[in-house]
């Protein structure tokens, strides 16, 4: 059997680097390492090696199989082992298997059974998802995530008991059995690993060090980017993967960071070599230029932006404002504009958000460009808080844009601020 199941996961990889070699290269990246079933009910990963459960191997198709395989190789790529922060484990491990999931069906892969799959999680991050886990969510990760330490959540991973054995003597001051192999060394090979415990498969690995976490998350990215390379090249990587490696390698700076640097490039004050009148003399003397910024912010209330979200981000345009002399022109639109708008803040009033705005539909991106040429009004900088998931307008106006977007959708003109 043993020997039955090893050739079912080195056949699955093999169709991987032939069909999806994005994929597969993923997957060659990870030692496959038969695990103690104590600890390991299904498959598991610590962002070194993959493990598994050969009595939940068997029970899987071929086609399964190549699914769990990449599913353990996507978290790793997408570095979720070091991208929890302060947020709860349990939740967490659900959101990053609702981000992972979604990809590879999309990509053609038979999901097993017990695989987390929501269709309105599509194309979002482990990040975006995970506000919507409920604390109470009784979704279980079809996996274990070994990679980082548990919590007392009430909850178990994957299929798994929350307490084993290894968690039971971690409590009682007893170190992990480090005689496991780890895959220690990060492995460019995927050679099958050899049982490392008697009869009973490899014991749980111990977390990452901060170190460790730090090194991995590194070499993890140089390999999603030659995977995502080396896909390229044979014409095989699918348009999903491709955004998602696309947000992932695209170099990222704080957005509020961002906001402010464009937002002081408008307002700047400077120096002015104008021709004075000729009661002035002839001499010519610069003179401080110092004028006020008039700032135009559109919100999109179509209901997929949070008021929270919103309250963050005017509080932020407010702090930049009072630095810079900027008049506030706000209004908020959905496929249309909101009845209650505009609201209109001077450089020394606060910049809050009004008390309640009548959107919620569709949208359109027309209409505040269409208003503000109706009106006549003249903005120095435009800044759009979206989405990005609309009907845009096919020119840009005379004036310059931010686009300060939630998500991962493109915009076809201005200046695009990733939010998240």
């Amino acid at each position: 059997m043993k020997r039955d199941i090893e050739t079912k996961l080195s056949a699955a990889r093999t169709r991987l680097v032939l069909d999806k070699p994005f994929l597969g290269a993923l997957v060659l990246r990870l030692p496959m390492i038969e695990a103690d079933p104590k600890w390991c009910q299904t498959t598991a990963t610590d962002a070194r090696s993959f493990y598994y459960n050969p009595d939940y191997i068997d029970a899987l198709s071929l086609d399964q199989t190549q699914f769990v395989l990449a599913h353990e190789a996507l978290h790793c790529a997408l570095s979720h082992f070091a991208r929890r922060l302060h947020r709860n484990k349990f939740r967490w491990d659900v959101a990053c298997d609702f981000a992972v999931n979604p990809l590879l069906v999309n990509d053609g892969l038979t999901p097993p059974p017990g695989a987390l799959f929501e269709e309105s999680y599509e194309g979002m991050t482990a990040e975006e998802i995970y506000p919507y886990i409920d604390e109470n969510n009784s979704d279980e990760p079809m996996d274990r995530h070994v990679y980082d330490d548990e919590q007392e959540s009430g909850k178990g991973q994957g299929r798994n008991d929350s307490r084993t054995e290894h968690d039971e003597d971690r409590e009682q001051g007893e170190q992990p059995d480090q005689g496991g192999d780890r895959g220690s060394g990060p492995e460019e090979g995927g050679e099958q690993a050899e049982e490392d415990s008697e009869g009973g498969g490899a014991p749980q690995p111990p977390p990452l060090s901060p170190t460790e976490t730090e090194a991995l998350s590194t070499q993890w990215q140089q390999r999603l980017a030659g995977a995502a390379q080396t896909a390229m090249q044979a014409g095989k990587l699918g348009g999903a993967m491709a955004r998602m490696v696309e947000h992932l390698l695209q170099p990222q700076l704080p957005w509020r960071m961002l906001l402010a640097r464009y937002m002081t490039a408008e307002g700047r004050e400077d120096f002015s070599y104008f021709r004075p009148s000729r009661r002035e003399g002839d001499a010519i003397h610069p003179s401080l230029r110092s004028s006020q910024l008039n700032v135009a912010v559109i919100l999109d209330v179509s209901g997929s932006i949070s008021e929270g979200e919103m309250t963050e981000f005017l509080a932020e345009v407010n702090a930049i404002k009072g630095q810079m002399r900027a008049r506030v022109l706000l209004h908020a639109c959905d496929a249309g504009m909101v009845e209650d708008g505009p609201w209109e803040y001077e450089p020394w009033e606060e910049f809050s958000l009004p008390r309640e705005f009548t959107g919620g539909g569709g949208t359109s991106f027309k209409p505040p460009f269409e208003w503000i040429e109706r009106e006549g009004h003249r903005p120095d900088l435009m800044l759009y808080f979206t989405d990005a998931e609309g009907e845009f307008p096919k020119h840009p106006p005379l004036f310059p844009v931010i686009w300060l977007v939630k998500g991962k959708h493109k915009v076809p003109w201005g200046q695009r601020i990733q939010l998240n």
